[in-house]
This record gives structure tokens, sequence and C-alpha cells, in this order.
């Protein structure tokens, strides 16, 4: 078993919705991380149906988003569609408490599964969503179209029993 590398710590960052307002941020920090950022139509579609979508902005103290989230509810499961974190503020629990906010709010919902796609070369964001219980269910082969033309494979990952107390104790856990 790997050994992750330790996380660093920063200042404390806010989470709060996702709004119109925030696009722009949203975006430029998905250029800096993903290679087919979405698009400010798509984004907007998604913030206009807050029945079956939550989308999350962590700001750092001086209010600039340092990452974002999206949970996508599905009849009783939710997908994580995205999180993302500024390269300047990976391994500093980011993440990690987007990723406890999509949890929880899975949980209030009264979801009974999330899934997730990854990209297979991604290695420390498998090792966050694992440590918060997601588990390896396949691989969709060529998944995501890579800027130059190729793909790259994502593993899919499932996390079962969101309704179960265990899993609200291993959010807090995975978390801290």
């Amino acid at each position: 078993m790997a050994v992750a590398a330790p996380r660093r710590t920063t200042a404390e960052v806010t989470l709060r919705p996702m709004g119109t307002a925030d696009v722009a941020a949203v975006r430029a920090l998905d250029a800096l991380v993903q290679p087919s950022p979405w698009s400010e139509a798509f984004l907007r579609t998604q913030l206009a149906d807050p029945e079956t979508r939550t989308l999350l902005v962590a700001e750092g103290p001086d209010g600039t988003p340092v990452g974002h989230a999206a949970l996508v509810v599905v009849a009783d499961e939710g997908h994580v569609t995205s999180i993302a974190v500024d390269p300047a503020h990976q391994r500093s629990g980011v993440g990690s408490r987007l990723l406890a906010a999509l949890c929880r709010e899975a949980v209030v919902r009264g979801l009974t599964a999330m899934t997730l796609e990854v990209r297979t070369t991604n290695e420390a964001a498998i090792a966050l969503y694992r440590r918060f219980g997601f588990a390896p269910a396949g691989v969709r082969p060529g998944y995501y179209a890579d800027p130059d033309g190729s793909t790259t494979d994502a593993l899919v990952l499932w996390v079962h029993d969101v309704d179960d107390p265990a899993f609200r104790r291993a959010i807090e856990e995975a978390s801290r």
C-alpha cells in the first residue's frame, strides 16, 4: 500500500453555494487543472437546476475561489461531476472539505449511493476518494478527451449505503 504524501496546512477556506457571478472564476480555475474545462453555458445550465444540482465554491480568506465541486442527483444516487482545486492550494485539505460537503449533501437529500469518474492517472484524487469509502467498480476506456487528441481512461468509483450512519462517521473522519 502506498503512503500518501502529508497534507500541507493552509488558511481556512469558506464553502458556499456557487452563483452565476462565480462562473468566470470557476472556469479560470478549471483551466489550471482540467484539460477540457466546462463551458460557461454548461455551468449556467447546472446553476439553473438547484433541485438536482449542488455546486459549491471554496474561497480563500481574500474571497478568491480556490476550489469548486458539483453533485448531480439522479433518482436516489449522487454523481460527483467535478472537484477542482487551484494547484497552489492542492494537498491542503480543500478537496477533502469539498468532497465532505457533497457527501453531507447526499445524506441530507436521502441518497443511497454516490459515484464518480476520475482519470486513472490521477493518483492523488483516487486516494482522496478511497478515504471517503469510494471503491473501484470498473473502467471507462477513453472516457476523457485530451487536447492533443488522445484519450485517458476513467476509473469508476462508487460508495453505497450513503444512508448508513457509518458513512456519516466516515465522512467526518476522512475530512479531518
